[in-house]
């Protein structure tokens, strides 16, 4: 009779990096570890990850089997029946994991903790992905806050520090399973029609290239970052919502580093930084209390609200076609990178909600799809935030005017000029209302409305009249 080897299991999540990694550190406390990584596409159901976010995890994959001589096994499928498997395979003393907080993940997460230890086998899990636990952090009634600022500033801050990051451990004990080579080309991440083709200049997925990311923001975008950050052409955006999202590096890792060079820095602009973090957290926090965050307005009083939902109008929006430049640099800055800056991101979402009053799920379900960080909570959160629909919302009368908007945060019209080259000739003075510009300016700029640039889909005078109007009625 064949000895079954002595293992545990350390499973790889939204921690894709070696470093700062409490439950890989933890799990190499035992004699041999085996890496594996599942792709959840069953538990997942309506929140199965989209397009652009499966290029960054198979990119982030490489990377990080590369860093382990390529031992990590992976799989596709139910985790509690692949665990199954491996348990009638090996003797496992343990499996380890990182916590995720998206509500599908704590369910799955909790039915397959009970079965191990039913089974006689540990199951140990630790926090790796945020600063503070969202059961952690309540009001003095042991309610959930619902408001940003006494969130942070009461909750957050006056809580223990977050933990202090660890090392990156040694992986002598990582081993590879022999018998069952799963390679990461199995999980078809990959479109075979490579439309992501141009994803691959822009971005580098892998923990290597989110430290030297934010080395490069720390260099050249906190300076100014309060005021900067809200000018989409500026450099005072570190861009590390994809590697955060996907765990390549930790927010403790962020936040000591941040301690660390305080004296380097304006006061402003590291609690600004900070407190970017601290919306990050609150996202989470917000799914966590109220799991159906991504499903339902956390105001009911807009359950009855009366959305247009107009085919024609979503699909202008998509493509980037509305007829108003800021918003359709937005539009196509997020098709063609899998990103999209956050000021330009509430423009859009505003123009979406409360020009064409589409409802925010279409905006939400769109760019879970097209967003190379696409979050389930801060996703959600957010579109619930510009659509006055959440928690700390901003208020149903609060619409962005594109046109103003882009005058004021795109001013000199690098932004959109680099999204929107069939404008790129147009003075200035008219690059965000085209309309209104002479004919013989259109005419020298080679811009012929309706032709190689829209006419503008709605009025937005009276798109905002209506939409106060419909609002007012709640």
């Amino acid at each position: 009779m064949t000895t079954k080897k002595d293992i545990s299991i350390f499973w790889f999540r939204q921690d894709l990096r070696l470093s700062d990694n409490p439950g890989l550190t933890k799990s190499l406390e035992s004699k041999n570890v085996l890496p594996v990584y599942i792709l959840d596409d069953i538990n997942s159901g309506e929140n199965k990850m989209g397009g652009a976010s499966r290029w960054w995890l198979h990119r982030s994959l490489e990377n990080l089997n590369k860093q382990l001589d390529n031992k990590i096994s992976f799989y596709s499928g139910d985790p509690l029946e692949i665990f199954k498997n491996l348990i009638a395979k090996f003797n496992l003393k343990g499996i380890y994991w990182n916590r995720c907080y998206e509500p599908w993940r704590i369910k799955r997460d909790t039915n397959i903790k009970k079965y191990l230890i039913d089974h006689g086998i540990e199951a140990y899990s630790y926090n790796s992905n945020l600063l503070w636990e969202p059961n952690q952090i309540l009001k003095v009634d042991q309610t959930p806050y619902k408001v940003f600022t006494p969130y942070y500033k009461k909750g957050c801050l006056n809580h223990d520090s977050p933990r202090i990051p660890i090392a990156k451990p040694n992986l002598e004990k990582i081993i590879e399973d022999e018998g069952n080579r799963n390679d990461l080309e199995n999980l078809n991440l990959l479109d075979k029609k490579k439309w992501y083709s141009e994803f691959e200049n822009l971005w580098q997925p892998g923990e290597n290239h989110a430290h030297n990311k934010f080395s490069i923001f720390l260099e050249n975008g906190l300076n100014g970052y309060k005021y900067g950050r809200n000018f989409p052409s500026k450099e005072n955006v570190s861009q590390l919502s994809p590697h955060l999202h996907f765990g390549e590096i930790s927010p403790n890792q962020i936040w000591y580093k941040l301690e660390e060079k305080s004296d380097d820095y304006s006061e402003k602009d590291l609690y600004h930084f900070k407190s970017e973090l601290g919306w990050r957290e609150f996202s989470y926090y917000l799914n966590f209390h109220f799991p159906e965050l991504n499903k339902k307005n956390l105001q009911s009083k807009f359950d009855n609200f009366p959305w247009g939902n107009d085919p024609a109008f979503f699909n202008s929006w998509k493509k980037g076609l509305t007829g108003y430049p800021i918003v359709d640099a937005g539009m196509r800055e997020l098709w063609k990178t899998g990103y999209m800056h956050n000021r330009v991101r509430m423009i859009v979402g505003s123009f979406l909600v409360k020009n064409l009053l589409i409802h925010w799920k279409e905006g939400e379900r769109w760019f879970w799809d097209c967003l190379i960080d696409a979050d389930l909570a801060s996703n959600s959160a957010s579109w619930q935030w510009v659509a006055g629909t959440g928690a700390d919302a901003a208020p149903y009368f609060r619409i962005f005017n594109p046109v103003l908007q882009g005058s004021k945060f795109d001013p000199e019209g690098k932004y959109t000029k680099k999204y929107l080259p069939e404008l790129s000739k147009l003075p200035i003075k008219y690059l965000f209302d085209p309309w209104n510009a002479p004919e013989d300016e259109l005419i020298k700029a080679n811009v012929n409305l309706g032709s190689n640039y829209p006419k503008p889909i709605i009025d937005l005078k009276d798109s905002r009249h209506k939409a106060l109007e419909s609002f007012s009625g709640l």
